[in-house]
């Protein structure tokens, strides 16, 4: 055997090779933290109406471009294309372009610059003997595995935290975080410092947010936005989620505000697929209207302190792209997508929010806190199934599954419920349907839809949280074979990000199984 391997060097080179690329698949498929789990069942002990300590804290997390090579973009397209003049500036000396490529769509957008800075931003909570932190970042969208790392890297016996629930805001103008948009070119490019930045600075927020823990009191408002001039179903059948709901907290005898945090569900790509800046989107003009208020006849005043977003349902899908947004000038209407539109919707988003926690707010007066969290595994198929099982994105592959999480919280009268990724509104709120030409017909299998099956009084989605797998579609709407549903030529685009017929199922279905033991133990503990 080694006599022939020895005559024929360029077979044997080829053998190593494939040998190299077989061992490095199978570690891949292995994944990282492939025995870590999520088993969390608790309510916090003490009396409902007993002190709520809440803090926050954040970390700016915008690339500097300086320390990345320079391009010019010869005709203007936001595209690097070397062979239409395109050419760039190698500062590093290492003979290849280092460019910030944004994620979210083309996969070749390298950043020309910074609109506004990204934020890793953490709200934490704590009543009786419980910590529940919940961490929002600007970033198109992180899997479970980064999350993951963070967790394990914060001693959470000696910082007191009980449960760290994570979500990315989605904005389609950050860098690459998951591996899909970076400019394809072998070797495989993925920017592994600016990740390992990211986690390190979301790490210092959680510490920081809890060490500043304060008592505070809080009041919470929700409203139901009607889609003109905010949002854009863009595949049918048109359902939304029109709910805003926004919780405030103040330092304890005082108006002098710790956090807002509020969710609704949007894509933040009101910049436009050929925007070449930095921005978190209208995600950036929310909060900053907020926080600071807007001047004018048509503004408000802000709250101070620290606002934190948090995406809702966008599966289905959500955009701002394709309406007109009306200025809170009461004259201008913004058609075209770029900062002019994207600052005219956060806006708008701001003097929505002041003035619903200004009028409609009620007191919170149940500080309890609870969480159900499990570990998922979910039935991976489609286009997503290779990429997953060789490692490629989101690294972990289970016998044809892929390994998430389900989150059931609850802090007094507000429960959220953190999906792993963008699920259709229809699975949350209803009209789910089994068009003609479906690749799954029958009976809708997502039913009764969720939210009506949450307690509380206001009830959040958080989407992406604690990973990112996709889109979530309700099964019998699954349409990749022809003819297809609603008199289309082609197949929809949301399956093309999904990870298969059977995610939508496994995902309401441990929904349904978080929300019911959440249910179980709130109602099996004194009630106020």
């Amino acid at each position: 055997m080694f006599r022939f391997l020895r005559r024929h060097p360029i077979l044997t080179t080829l053998l190593l090779i494939v040998l190299a690329c077989a061992i490095f698949v199978r570690i891949r498929m292995q994944g990282p933290h492939r025995s870590y789990r999520v088993a969390e069942s608790w309510i916090s002990q003490g009396p409902p109406d007993g002190p709520l300590l809440v803090g926050a804290a954040m970390r700016e997390i915008t690339p500097d471009l300086d320390a990345y090579d320079g391009w010019t973009d010869a005709d203007k397209n936001s595209k690097f294309e070397p062979k239409k003049g395109d050419h760039y500036e190698d500062r590093n000396g290492n003979g290849d372009f280092d460019l910030v490529w944004l994620g979210g769509f083309s996969s070749n957008r390298p950043a020309q610059g910074v609109n506004d800075p990204l934020w890793s931003r953490s709200l934490a909570l704590r009543h009786g003997d419980r910590t529940l932190v919940l961490v929002t970042i600007d970033s198109v969208g992180m899997t479970h595995e980064r999350f993951i790392e963070i967790r394990k890297a914060i001693d959470h016996e000696k910082h007191g935290i009980d449960h760290i629930l994570f979500t990315t805001t989605h904005t389609h103008n950050g860098p690459d975080t998951m591996g899909i948009w970076s400019y394809r070119r072998l070797p495989f490019r993925f920017d592994n410092a600016y990740m390992d930045m990211v986690l390190e600075r979301t790490r210092e927020a959680i510490l920081e947010s809890v060490a500043t823990l304060e008592q505070a009191s809080g009041q919470y408002a929700s409203t139901q936005v009607e889609p003109n001039g905010f949002v854009r179903d863009s595949r049918k059948p048109e359902v939304y989620d029109r709910l805003l709901g926004a919780v405030r907290f103040t330092k304890e005898g005082t108006d002098d505000t710790i956090a807002t945090m509020v969710s609704w569900g949007n894509h933040p790509e009101a910049m436009g697929s050929k925007n070449p800046l930095v921005s978190s989107d209208f995600a950036h003009y929310w909060r900053e209207g907020v926080e600071k208020g807007l001047p004018g006849p048509n503004g408000c005043e802000g709250f101070g302190g620290m606002c934190l977003f948090y995406q809702g349902c966008v599966g289905g899908l959500m955009t701002p792209l394709g309406i007109d947004v009306p200025d809170r000038d009461g004259t201008t209407i913004h058609e075209e997508d770029g900062i002019e539109k994207t600052r005219a919707l956060g806006e708008n988003l701001a003097l929505l929010t002041v003035d619903l926690l200004r009028s409609r707010a009620k007191p919170l007066q149940d500080h309890r806190l609870a969480c159900v969290a499990k570990t998922l595994f979910v039935p991976i198929d489609g286009t997503y199934k290779y990429p997953i099982m060789l490692g490629i994105i989101h690294p972990g592959w289970y016998d044809g599954k892929a390994k998430t999480e389900i989150d059931a919280l609850r802090l007094g009268p507000i429960e959220m419920l953190g999906i792993p990724g963008e699920i259709y509104p229809e699975i949350i709120d209803g009209g789910v349907e089994s068009p003609e030409g479906a690749d799954f017909p029958g009976e809708p299998v997502e039913s009764p839809p969720v939210r009506p099956q949450m307690g509380g009084e206001l009830k959040l989605v958080f989407n992406l949280a604690n990973d990112e797998i996709g889109y979530i579609l309700p099964k019998t709407q699954w349409d990749v074979k022809a003819p297809y549903t609603y008199g289309r030529d082609k197949a929809p685009y949301g399956e093309i990000v999904s990870g298969g017929h059977e995610v939508g199922p496994s995902i309401y279905h441990a929904s349904l199984e978080a929300l019911a033991e959440l249910r179980t133990l709130w109602e099996s503990a004194p009630q106020p």
